[in-house]
């Protein structure tokens, strides 16, 4: 897992792609932060995540797109579903790979509550809840893009099936609104968005984090049940 694991993450700093994406994520954010300082300083960061978060919906399409479509289209993926190394094990490495790229991103956002900080005096409990959330929501969104990424050899048609699925995990909630009842009720307990609001306004509940964790472990499941299918078939 581990080896799998480092040479994924090298392989994308070893390309443009991590430089691309970590730089277009700190210029949209360096505009949001530029002109949304109109905002009192406690509750800029909560709005200012939450920029964040929406800009998940693109990045993290690009940033798992290659996880598992790459193998296929190279011919590598044989390789890995026919060693000895568990499924698991080759899962969670590529996972992991492109969730520490996400948590290189998230470091660097760093530099602006840093600033607000240095000028002002925000709440850090509020910035602290903020970026727990952010970070539990990048590993949903991770997850579901390592998922798209093994269900074709197509890099941009992996994107494509993660924003897809991305964006209607997120618009659960808006949904939900025109719904009444028990579908209401489930629409908004399923909802990540519903649930990740709430670490935007200070509130760190231990059922959102436990459902965040279990929403990406489930994908990470259905990503192994993928290669195990395609195991058996090359059998």
């Amino acid at each position: 897992m581990l080896a799998i694991m480092k040479r994924d993450f090298r392989s994308y700093f070893n390309s443009p792609i991590a430089y691309v994406l970590i730089g277009l994520f700190m210029f949209i954010l360096g505009l949001f932060f530029n002109n949304g300082l109109s905002y009192g300083v406690s509750d800029f960061m909560g709005e200012f995540v939450g920029n964040m978060s929406f800009l998940l919906l693109f990045i993290i399409p690009i940033l798992t797109m290659r996880t598992i479509a790459e193998d296929k289209k190279n011919g590598t993926e044989v390789l890995l579903i026919t060693s000895p190394t568990r499924l698991t094990d080759v899962v969670m490495g590529k996972f992991l790979a492109a969730y520490c790229v996400f948590l290189v991103m998230t470091a660097v956002t760093l530099i602006f509550p840093l600033i607000l900080m240095i000028f002002g005096k925000p709440d850090v409990a509020l910035i602290a809840s903020s970026y727990l959330g952010f970070i539990l929501y990048g590993a949903v969104f991770v997850a579901v893009g390592v998922f798209a990424s093994s269900l074709t050899e197509n890099q941009i048609v992996a994107a494509i099936i993660s924003f897809v699925s991305l964006f209607a995990l997120t618009t659960l909630n808006f949904l939900a609104s025109f719904l009444k009842g028990f579908l209401n009720k489930a629409l908004l307990w399923l909802s990540i968005s519903e649930r990740y609001d709430d670490f935007g306004k200070g509130i760190i509940d231990l059922t959102s984090v436990v459902f965040m964790l279990s929403f990406t472990a489930v994908f990470i499941f259905l990503t192994v049940r993928v290669l195990e299918h395609k195991r058996w078939s090359q059998g």
